[in-house]
């Protein structure tokens, strides 16, 4: 076994205090369109449910009013703290993991669904590619994988537009906050959605849909085969 001092240290990139927490308590947080998108990919009582990068745990809790076993991973103890207020005010309970995509601890094959919305892009690729194996490896034969991300869905344009008027376009006609998208494009490690879809294939999962519903967000629904099925 190799020493992991070589292994990417996902800390380095995220915000761990409460601060950035409050921020991503803002984020997306809809009680309506998680319970929608639960109840699409079919959660059943008794299930094992992970949710990793759990923000404000809004996913973990509405799994777990619907009856899942629900483990609510994140690398930010604010986060934590947050998804426990979340579990505590709703009256369910949720086990809270502090760890990440590379370092959530799980048994091969056990769980029913798993869901990341908004965590892989903190990975450059080759780290997505790693987290993405763990993630086949932690779930059940046939059980489904749900992916939210920020992705570049179209290529700059070359000479008709530079990377700067590339950004601009996106801010202008797609009404995104500019300083978030220049610190993004900066710092953080989106990558194409047709690149995320060949990993997403080649580690071993069948892309059962992709969803480019805005210029920087992809939607993907991955299912791991049963033994002897092809991917």
């Amino acid at each position: 076994m190799l020493a992991r001092d070589w292994y990417y240290t996902q800390r380095r990139r995220l915000g761990l205090d409460s601060a950035v927490a409050s921020i991503y308590d803002r984020h997306d947080s809809s009680d309506v369109r998680t319970r929608a998108v639960l109840s699409m990919l079919g959660v059943q009582r008794g299930w094992r449910v992970a949710d990793i990068g759990c923000g404000n745990g809004v996913l973990a809790v509405e799994a777990a009013l619907m009856g899942a076993d629900v483990d609510a991973i994140d690398i930010s103890p604010a986060m934590l703290a947050l998804a426990g207020i979340q579990a505590s005010d709703r009256k369910v309970a949720v086990r809270t993991q502090p760890a990440g995509l590379l370092s959530f601890a799980y048994q091969p094959n056990s769980y029913d669904l798993i869901v990341s919305e908004f965590a892989l892009h903190h990975l450059p690729d080759f780290w997505k590619a790693v987290a993405l194996a763990r993630i086949h490896a932690a779930l059940k034969p046939g059980a489904n994988f749900y992916l939210r991300d920020i992705v570049f869905v179209s290529m700059p344009d070359g000479v008709d537009r530079d990377v700067e008027g590339w950004a601009e376009f996106c801010i202008k006609n797609h009404d995104f906050d500019r300083d978030s998208v220049v610190s993004h494009m900066r710092d953080e490690y989106s990558t194409f959605g047709w690149v995320i879809e060949r990993m997403l294939t080649d580690v071993g999962f069948t892309l059962v849909s992709a969803d480019y519903h805005a210029p920087l967000h992809g939607t993907y629904l991955l299912r791991k085969p049963e033994p002897g099925e092809q991917s």
